[in-house]
């Protein structure tokens, strides 16, 4: 049975034109949503992405900018909501490791870079979508959190851990401060997601291998495994499911 839900629902995506971003996209577009899809490198897969929703009879717009600068955040917010009339649901996904760094080489720069990307990014757009969000009966976020988040993941992404595990605690936290505007706050948390640019970058096959010979189904994710749970725990408009983590690994935590 189709997800009728999402049916003519206004819907951003931050970081929405590669790698799990991308796959939440086309699934938003795929269950009849209008869409607005910031990038910050991809145009042309976002370009290709507004295409596509145009030709299924839906609105969406490609819109660029650095999350990281408040300014770029709130003109993010104002651009979705003056193309499709409105906002409902939120989709927080932007976010990089950038490199490994173990602690003994840590610069304060960028400690504060990686923070920025992954959590201070993610509270300028909510901040600036919230006003919006309450204008609804009923709204949503999702936030990519990661299981590097609960577990602290590999030697060398400290700082991303960290970042991933607040995003944890800002969903708690911002769902109790939200629930009363009728805004439902949740969260996902992948494990070992391959066929992203953020794995081919930062992961060897080897330890991918390695990574995937403990996972108790015996198959690392892909982009698809996340974006269901992102659009189930989306479209739950109605629903009881707010301040929560759902974890994707495969079985590897399950605390």
């Amino acid at each position: 049975m189709k997800n009728k839900k999402l049916v003519g629902k206004n819907v951003l995506i931050t970081a929405g034109a590669q790698g799990i971003g991308e796959s939440i996209t086309r699934h938003f577009i795929d269950s009849g949503a209008n869409v607005a899809i910031h990038y910050f490198s991809s145009a042309q897969t976002a370009n290709q992405l507004t295409e596509y929703a145009t030709s299924k009879g839906q609105k969406a717009i490609a819109i660029s900018g650095d999350l990281t600068k408040e300014a770029d955040a709130n003109a993010l917010v104002e651009k979705t909501v003056n193309a499709l009339g409105s906002l409902e649901i939120l989709i927080n996904n932007a976010g990089s490791l950038v490199a490994r760094k173990m602690l003994s080489e840590m610069d304060t720069e960028f400690w504060n870079k990686v923070m920025d990307i992954n959590l201070t990014s993610m509270m300028f757009v909510s901040r600036a979508a919230s006003q919006y969000l309450a204008k609804n009966k009923n709204s949503s976020i999702v936030n990519l959190a990661s299981l590097a988040g609960r577990k602290g993941g590999h030697p060398g992404s400290l700082v991303y851990s960290t970042s991933k595990g607040a995003i944890l605690t800002f969903t708690r936290a911002l769902s109790t401060e939200l629930g009363p505007q009728g805004t439902r706050v949740n969260a996902v948390a992948p494990g070992l997601i391959l066929g992203t640019s953020f794995h081919n970058t930062h992961t060897t096959k080897e330890s991918a291998d390695a990574t995937t010979a403990g996972i108790p189904i015996q198959r690392a994710g892909n982009a698809a495994d996340v974006a269901r749970a992102v659009l189930y725990l989306a479209s739950e408009y109605d629903g009881f499911i707010t301040g929560a983590t759902l974890d994707i690994n495969g079985g590897v935590y399950n605390m």
